[in-house]
């Protein structure tokens, strides 16, 4: 006989359950915890189970979410957990500040309404990098980035003008201006910046209380930039390398991340539906 903490069991036993076909529910969570990995493996093992569990519906992969979080967890895989966002602009008491035109209100109707932007610092072995954004509120869509060696105004404004030509973005008299907020960085507040907004026909605006939530949604972006792409794939060796993978990370973020204020889509398929006017799938 078999023994196992004092209980016998026939040998005939053991090796019958050995030799037992998988149960159906067996094969079905096999085959999940490959779709699981997939979808982990692809989207820079950041997801955790609920977005997991979307990304498979969305694939037409009927699992319940409670399945997912369990087959993960056998898996040993978690979603991503964001750190302590560090800021990296430094306010210039002397600089001429634009109205707080937002007021912490992160919302837009519709797309070129509403610009935030913030930039962040990546540590490689070749110094110091420094990362600038702009992201539309309405889509969380990521429209300029731009990386340098240097944090003066023009890392901020090549942001900026990368948005503009890939948005073709012009005002049209007697329509809103787009609106570009950002924190009181000097960078922002400089006199060349603030000049070439207003030559773009773009009003300014700057958080006027001066902690994190004056400029909510682009710290938001940063902390994802570093969770999710700069800590985990580190160390870095130059400007070059950190260009690349933050070229990549973008087209990701914008064409397949999904977001949860956009009804958990990435945010060009969102505003893709809203130039379709299909505005009921928008809060589906």
């Amino acid at each position: 006989m078999l023994t196992e903490f004092g209980v016998k069991i026939a040998p005939s036993t053991y090796y019958a359950a050995l030799d037992r076909p998988k149960s159906e529910r067996e094969i079905r969570d096999e085959e999940l915890r490959g779709e699981i990995t997939r979808v982990y493996d692809e989207n820079y093992r950041v997801y955790g189970a609920r977005k997991i569990w979307r990304q498979l519906r969305r694939e037409g992969v009927t699992v319940g979410r409670g399945r997912v979080e369990r087959l993960m967890r056998q898996l040993g895989i978690t979603g991503a957990v964001r750190g302590k966002t560090v800021r990296t602009t430094v306010s210039d008491p002397g600089g001429k500040r634009a109205a707080d035109l937002v007021k912490r209100q992160f919302t837009a109707g519709a797309p070129n309404r509403l610009w935030v932007a913030d930039f962040t610092y990546v540590a490689t072995w070749a110094g110091t990098v420094y990362t600038a954004f702009a992201i539309d509120a309405f889509s969380r869509k990521i429209v300029g980035w731009y990386c340098s060696m240097s944090k003066e105004t023009e890392l901020v404004l090549d942001a900026i003008d990368r948005g503009l030509q890939q948005r073709d973005y012009r005002h049209v008299n007697g329509e809103s201006k787009l609106i570009h907020h950002s924190d009181a960085g000097s960078q922002y507040t400089s006199f060349r910046f603030t000049q070439h907004l207003i030559d773009s026909g773009i009003d300014a605006s700057i958080g006027t209380v001066g902690d994190a939530l004056d400029n909510a949604l682009a710290e938001s972006t940063i902390g994802l930039y570093k969770t999710e792409l700069i800590k985990p794939k580190g160390p870095w060796h130059n400007k070059n390398e950190v260009e690349i993978a933050t070229a990549a990370w973008v087209q990701w973020y914008n064409d397949r991340r999904l977001h949860e204020a956009c009804g958990y889509r990435p945010p060009t398929e969102f505003e893709t539906l809203y130039e379709l006017g299909d505005l009921t799938s928008l809060v589906a």
